[in-house]
């Protein structure tokens, strides 16, 4: 039997343990440019949940630390591998719904739900993934459920984990590409260690400990100042946060937001399918919180005096204001569309913002934001319908769910580069209906071919390649096509590649380790490679990772 405090326990274990063993897990992936990081992503993804987890109190039941845990690890969710991990743990989430504790039959049912959300989501689902590791875990579980309906969870927990191990081992045999690096896979390895880390503790050893752990990429913090929420005068006195445990039966989510309207401002209401979330200025947090049970149970309370923070704090404030992220704006009635988009660099934010993006998520290849982020930048936007562009393959699943947590109409649109995003907005009519222009936009991604010039992260054989450390990678449509020692030879051949018969325009965007002397000799050499026909336009994007990214129509 596992009660609350026992799961609260072993999930904050886990959080440590893939912490711990980010770096070794980012080490596996197999494409040897600079990458999002799956290690990275999956120890930030469950690391928001543990921020969580820290607040709960011994007496809290398995069903309310499942809970919270799913909740933050959704808002927290970074990279496809972050997402997966969010949706098994919703499982866990539903699977445990309404219990006190956790008996071995409870927690396999909670794994088969987890896998099947999992599976659902992705949209091709590959094996020799974390996907695998996952189902195959949950299947031996299952059997030895079948086998011996007694089982004890500890038991039970030691097939899962020693499940895990075989079905990762096995990874290279169902994915020819991890055989061919001589590696397993990374989101399965970050799984496998996130099961050791819970089983730690279920074997009665406690909460593996966090000072070890490899340090984190700087970053803006996700926590938030009340005194810093508000510039200029401030109008009610505490900043109350809180999350309903929703009871089917009493959970009224629209008389709840308008309730908290009606007593402050800076109102957010973010409805799920098991909480909603509530975020409120007012003078009464009392009376919110009262109003907040009439939906259900109440937990992750929090309530901050802006006013003392203010004047304690002014000049903390006046520094967090810099890196502060987005202000909750309710929608305007008279306003059909809005942009987000995510985007690095200050010249490739401008051009999104000179087409018309509201709002700019910091984030692109090495930086996946999470799905909160995302999420905070559609709240930002006024608009009923807000299309979101991901400018990246390992963010369009954290971008996706955001939007059933969203208050307003939300379209991902599939953009997996930075030129993608870019001509899909040139492609928009704000005369349209919005299913016209989601047909336009995805027409103009498919005509667009993406360059990008970078280095290798690592000594690598990949795809019949041969490459050392700091290596420039040309890189076409995604795929590795060619090493090169020198930049701007690089970028020259690769804009003569992409060049097909009917193309008319090349764009380049220089990156930030890019001068703007070696951007115009770049632009001379690509120039004298190009037919006459095509006209071309290098501009600054100050994006990292990217010595240049290469946009051909």
């Amino acid at each position: 039997m596992i009660n609350g405090s026992l799961l609260r326990d072993a999930l904050i274990s886990a959080a440590n343990n893939v912490a711990h063993h980010r770096k070794s897990i980012d080490a596996l992936n197999v494409f040897p440019v600079p990458d999002g990081d799956t290690g990275t992503n999956m120890s930030m993804t469950i690391g928001a949940a543990k921020r969580e987890l820290l607040l709960l109190p011994d007496n809290a039941t398995a069903a309310s630390v499942s809970q919270t845990a799913a909740s933050a690890l959704l808002r927290g969710a970074r990279g496809n591998s972050g997402v997966i991990l969010s949706l098994l743990f919703r499982g866990l989430a539903k699977g445990l719904q309404g219990k006190e504790t956790a008996e071995a039959a409870d927690i396999v049912g909670a794994l088969e739900i987890g896998v099947d959300s999992a599976y659902q989501a992705v949209m091709k689902p590959t094996e020799g993934t974390m996907l695998t590791v996952a189902r195959e875990s949950m299947e031996r579980a299952k059997q030895a459920l079948e086998d011996n309906p007694a089982i004890s969870t500890e038991l039970l927990w030691d097939v899962v984990v020693d499940a895990a191990e075989k079905s990762l081992e096995n990874t290279p045999e169902l994915l020819p590409v991890l055989k061919k690096a001589g590696v397993v896979d990374a989101g399965g390895k970050g799984l496998l260690v996130i099961y050791q880390g819970m089983a730690h503790t279920f074997y009665g050893n406690g909460i593996l400990p966090d000072d070890q752990a490899a340090p984190m990429p700087t970053e803006i913090p996700d926590e938030r100042n009340a005194a810093g929420e508000y510039e200029g005068e401030i109008t009610f006195t505490y900043c109350t946060e809180f999350i309903v445990l929703k009871e089917k039966d009493k959970a009224n989510t629209l008389s709840l937001r308008a309730y908290l309207e009606s007593i402050g401002d800076s109102v957010v209401v973010v409805d799920d399918d098991d909480i909603i979330k509530c975020h409120v200025h007012t003078d009464n947090p009392g009376n919110a919180l009262q109003k907040g049970l009439e939906s259900g149970q109440l937990t992750s309370l929090k309530i901050e005096n802006m006013r003392e923070q203010h004047a304690n704090n002014k000049k903390s404030v006046q520094s967090k204001a810099a890196v502060k992220k987005f202000d909750y704006v309710p929608v305007d009635s008279e306003r059909e569309y809005g942009f987000v988009a995510v985007a690095a660099g200050n010249g490739v934010a401008a051009l999104f913002k000179d087409l018309g993006v509201d709002n700019i998520v910091n984030g692109g290849q090495t930086m996946n934001p999470s799905t909160d982020d995302i999420l905070e930048a559609i709240h930002a936007t006024p608009a009923k319908n807000v299309i979101v562009l991901p400018n990246n393959k390992n963010i369009i699943m954290a971008a996706e769910m955001a939007i059933k947590l969203a208050d307003r109409n939300v379209y991902v649109l599939p953009t997996t580069t930075i030129p993608q995003g870019l001509a899909s907005l040139l492609a928009f009519d704000p005369e349209f209906e919005l299913s016209e222009n989601q047909l336009n936009m995805v027409k103009a991604i498919e005509k667009v071919s993406t360059g990008q010039i970078t280095f290798a992260a690592r000594d690598s054989v990949f795809d019949n390649h041969k490459i050392k450390k700091d290596e420039i990678l040309g890189i076409e449509n995604g795929k590795l096509s060619f090493v090169e020692k020198d930049i701007n030879k690089a970028v020259t051949r690769l804009a003569r590649n992409l060049v097909k018969k009917d193309s008319t325009f090349v764009t380049v965007l220089y990156g930030e380790d890019i001068s703007e002397e070696q951007a115009r000799e770049a632009e001379e050499q690509i120039s004298g490679k190009l037919p006459d026909t095509v006209e071309l336009a290098v501009l600054p994007g100050g994006q990292p990772v990217y010595y240049y990214i290469v946009s051909v129509e």
